[in-house]
């Protein structure tokens, strides 16, 4: 019997956006896919939901794939593929593989030879590089920066460090209820020359996607609490 295919499917990144946000070729894969690993499954079924294919949520089968899940894990969660049937990975928000668990089954799909078929959507990482200004020809994404103050300030250091000697664009984020304190931490200890963008709640009504130097982000007056962000910062020029 022939595998079926591992499709990586994007989701929203704001609510109330499928309509203008998700391709028919990804509304097409769910509505003929059944079986899905997903981060989270209150959110993986409204956002299939939301899409209004006449899908029956009841008739699907969500398991989890989420930061916890290993590869050993795999063999169970991906049986339905080695049937013939196509599986579908979905994440909280944005693209599968990208700050986001899937890779572990991607990798897994690779090692068994299955199909992996990574369809086109938004990624909060990308969406902010290609509106920041930014070299785009060489970046890097940090994921979530240290908790604490003080390896979170050396961090901050060590990125605008790397930013000037490689010419690199540096991106991260953080936790939605933590983004004050680190946009406090970025303006106060980086170089008042250096750039910094500011991208808040990527694809929705609000959406700000803002470059100032740190200078001029002391001047302003942004609250980003419980909104998610990304944050791009360039100081190689």
């Amino acid at each position: 019997m022939s595998k079926g295919k591992l499709f990586l499917i994007p989701s929203v990144l704001a609510p109330d956006t499928a309509a203008d946000i998700i391709s028919p070729q990804v509304k097409s894969v769910i509505q003929h896919t059944k079986h899905f690993l997903v981060e989270d499954l209150r959110t993986a079924r409204r956002y299939i939901s939301s899409l209004r294919l006449g899908v029956v949520i009841d008739e699907l089968h969500l398991e989890i794939l989420d930061k916890k899940t290993r590869t050993p894990a795999m063999p169970t969660l991906m049986a339905p593929i080695f049937e013939g049937k196509d599986m579908g990975v979905i994440s909280e928000a944005g693209c599968p593989g990208i700050a986001d668990p899937g890779s572990v089954a991607v990798a897994y799909a690779h090692e068994k030879g299955i199909q992996v078929v990574p369809l086109s959507g938004p990624s909060s990482m990308f969406l902010a590089l290609m509106g920041s200004g930014f070299n785009g020809q060489s970046f890097a994404f940090h994921g979530y920066l240290p908790i604490e103050k003080k390896a979170r300030i050396a961090g901050i250091k060590e990125l605008e460090s790397d930013s000037i000697k490689n010419r690199r664009t540096q991106i991260f984020m953080e936790t939605p209820f933590r983004n004050n304190h680190l946009f406090q931490d970025l303006i106060s200890n980086l170089h008042p020359h250096t750039k910094l963008c500011v991208a808040k709640n990527l694809t929705g009504t609000d959406e700000l996607i803002q470059t100032k130097s740190v200078a001029d982000w002391r001047k302003a007056k942004l609250d980003l609490h419980k909104i998610p962000t990304v944050f791009v910062l360039y100081a190689g020029e």
